[in-house]
């Protein structure tokens, strides 16, 4: 059964196609083919996977490690392959670079993990379309503005390497205090999933097979938020590490 879920579970999702087209577009028009393009590329492959694979059907009031799954990808993934994507040296106007500063970016990346886990706010996503595509969008501009300080295509608009660590470490910390919580609090995170519609008929797959419970799954969830997303971070504070050791270079 779980073979069968696997390859006929993908969804249509035709905002996150057009945007995804979009995107691309727009990246070609501005900047060309390129030696970068195969991050954009990336970037707008795995965005489609996030919605459009069985991640998304799990996701859709099923499984809320799921959901966990493409919180982590929107906000620390999918920018931060877009952000590689852009030609060095460029540049934001003057007084978009003022109002990007590292506490208003590193409150942004971390802001939106916390605020899409206010109960109400979780439910809300999980049982409505419209809120779901307004956090899809929220989490991809906050995680773009959270790694603009540390992969803006201008090498001198970002911050200096060891500030980054901090910069990370920080993020890191702050995310694995809501992880723990998650992991070992009473189901009241996103209770839409506690007892989910079994609209597709995949529950004895998922609560059968997979032996999965509601109370199990928001554990996984808070793991996910733990483990992977300090992963993340650890290998950027290594990226940080390797930059200020390099050579030093002219500024672009």
């Amino acid at each position: 059964m779980t073979t069968h879920f696997l390859l006929t579970a993908w969804v249509w999702n035709p905002l996150a196609v057009l945007g995804a087209a979009a995107g691309l577009a727009a990246y070609l028009y501005w900047f060309g083919w390129s030696t970068r393009t195969g991050w954009m590329l990336t970037a707008a492959a795995l965005f489609l996977l996030t919605l459009l694979s069985p991640v998304a059907t799990l996701a859709d009031g099923y499984l809320f490690s799921a959901h966990m799954t493409q919180h982590i990808l929107l906000l620390l993934v999918v920018p931060a392959l877009a952000l590689m994507a852009l030609p060095p040296g460029l540049r934001l106007p003057d007084r978009v670079e003022r109002l990007l500063n590292p506490m208003l970016c590193w409150c942004c990346g971390v802001g939106a993990m916390w605020l899409w886990h206010v109960p109400t706010l979780c439910d809300a996503a999980a049982e409505s379309r419209s809120v779901s595509a307004v956090q899809t969008v929220s989490l991809l501009v906050l995680g773009a503005a959270y790694w603009w300080q540390l992969l803006a295509p201008c090498e001198s608009r970002r911050i200096p390497p060891l500030h980054g660590v901090g910069y990370l470490f920080a993020a890191c910390a702050a995310c694995t205090v809501l992880g723990i919580m998650l992991t070992f609090s009473p189901i009241t995170v996103c209770r839409a999933y506690v007892h989910p519609v079994d609209r597709l008929g995949i529950g004895p797959m998922i609560y059968g097979e997979w032996g999965m419970t509601p109370l199990r799954d928001q554990q996984i969830g808070g793991l996910l938020m733990w483990v992977p997303m300090c992963s993340i971070y650890l290998c950027a504070i290594f990226g940080q590490l390797a930059r200020w050791y390099a050579p030093p270079r002219f500024a672009t």
